[in-house]
């Protein structure tokens, strides 16, 4: 504490003082560090985020990306389950980009600048929301498939396997403790460029591909086909909360799926507390919760649209059917019109 030379509490030893101020809310941070030059030099330091998290102190924050009319992608975190505030714009964005989230940085992997793929990753500091350049992939990539087990990412597809290295590395594996890409075996008859979704149940990548989807067993390396009650079932956005991957059918109801007993069944209890949707929102696991994020048109005849978000607790009784209450809704911005949701995120600061 001494290198920071904070007076923090009067009368109180700093350490006693971080241990203190560490367990506020992240909502209260911003009124946190107006009161003097020693709570926002300690806002800002690696030292405040990481007694957070030995303390178990985080909280998990949503981060989302929309791409307004005029192809500009903005980045915007949560606050407060009330609105989203902006954040400091992608230094290249692309368009196809993959996702992945490691402790308190989220990975944008790869996408298309001008029609051309590209190796590059950016990474989003969330503590202190800056940008930084990451290790680059050992191929380019767009629409690809992205997640992460044990630490790592694993990207696949999203590239061509019309030479060597496209097809030796058609799926990688990214290692931050060595800061390195690895190429993952893949046998040539699951190779599909286009990735349309992906997830994560029980250490297993599953990505959906244009024609049928595959699975990749991190710890054994074995790849399979998802089975055809998944296949059939999971169309666009989707995200896993405890196990279950959820998603919306062509109805407008969101399911969810069952991975160990192959089945799909729908999340009941929502009739009276969501909107219907057409052809699905994006969806994230933020804490255990299942947060719904949309685009909707807004009143009047203006020029612009609404997000909307909305945070569920999901569960599953005992007869095995699946139960949603919405904890609360809320218009979260004004956007311009034709404006469309790319991706969301849940970080833990």
């Amino acid at each position: 504490m001494k290198n920071l030379n904070l007076n923090l509490i009067p009368f109180l030893p700093d350490d006693v003082a971080v241990n203190c101020l560490v367990r506020l809310p992240r909502s209260q941070h911003t009124t946190l560090s107006l009161v003097s030059k020693s709570f926002r030099s300690l806002l800002s330091s690696p030292l405040f985020f990481t007694a957070r998290s030995l303390l178990h102190s985080t909280q998990h924050i949503l981060y989302l990306s929309l791409r307004t009319r005029a192809s500009t992608l903005q980045w915007f975190t949560l606050h407060n389950n009330s609105h989203l505030i902006p954040l400091p714009p992608l230094p290249s964005p692309a368009i196809g980009s993959a996702y992945a989230v490691i402790g308190h940085a989220i990975y944008v992997i790869g996408g298309s600048i001008n029609d051309i793929p590209s190796r590059h990753v950016w990474i989003l500091d969330c503590r202190f929301h800056r940008w930084l350049s990451g290790p680059s992939m050992r191929v380019s990539r767009e629409f690809a498939a992205a997640g992460v087990v044990d630490g790592k990412i694993y990207v696949i597809g999203g590239c061509v396997p019309d030479n060597w290295s496209r097809s030796a590395n058609w799926a990688e594996v990214f290692d931050p403790v060595t800061n390195r890409w690895e190429g993952i075996p893949s046998p040539p008859e699951i190779r599909e460029k286009w990735m349309h979704a992906s997830a994560i149940v029980d250490g297993k990548i599953y990505a959906m591909a244009d024609r049928g989807g595959v699975s990749l067993d991190t710890r054994s390396g074995a790849w399979e086909s998802v089975g055809s009650e998944l296949d059939l079932g999971w169309r666009g956005r989707a995200c896993v909360v405890n196990g279950i991957l959820y998603c919306y059918n062509y109805l407008g109801k969101i399911k969810g799926f069952d991975v160990k007993k192959g089945l799909w069944k729908e999340l009941k209890g929502l009739d009276k507390g969501l909107p219907k949707f057409l052809c699905g929102a994006t969806m994230a696991d933020v804490g255990g919760k299942l947060v719904v994020v949309w685009e909707c048109q807004g009143n009047g005849k203006g020029k612009e649209m609404e997000v909307w978000c909305a945070e569920i607790d999901v569960n599953k009784n005992k007869d095995g059917e699946l139960w949603g209450e919405v904890c609360w809704l809320n218009k979260v911005l004004s956007v311009p019109k034709g404006s469309s949701i790319v991706h969301c995120s849940s970080v833990a600061l």
